[in-house]
């Protein structure tokens, strides 16, 4: 938990424009991209701009920021036209998590199964 860019952080490089991502929507504290392996017609990945290690860190330490991912998460699910949609924040390996900088995957234009796996 930091709040400060990690020089060795993907997401870190993507906010910073070092490194090439689809970008769908930006905004002062959010950043929203194409995932690159999607898992539904619409994937799309909510970054906070600031650096926590995962969605309790970021709730934590950067509440705002936390509200402002939910905010631009809706908003990308309005631009995709999508009436139902999944929001996912991985924490921990064990739940899936493979980058460690908070991110919400924004999944949707097919069926959700139940329990998610």
């Amino acid at each position: 938990m930091t709040g400060e860019p990690q020089p060795d952080c993907l997401f870190c490089k993507i906010v910073e424009g070092h490194i090439p991502a689809t970008i769908v929507r930006e905004t002062d504290t959010t950043v929203a991209f194409r995932d690159i392996n999607p898992q539904a017609p619409t994937h799309v990945l909510v970054i906070p701009k600031v650096h926590y290690e995962n969605a309790a860190a970021l709730a934590a330490g950067a509440p705002q920021a936390a509200a402002d991912v939910l905010q631009e998460a809706q908003a990308v699910a309005d631009e995709d036209k999508l009436d139902s949609y999944r929001i996912v924040f991985n924490t921990g390996a064990g739940a899936g998590q493979t980058v460690w900088h908070a991110h919400a995957h924004v999944l949707g234009g097919r069926g959700m199964e139940w329990p998610p796996g």
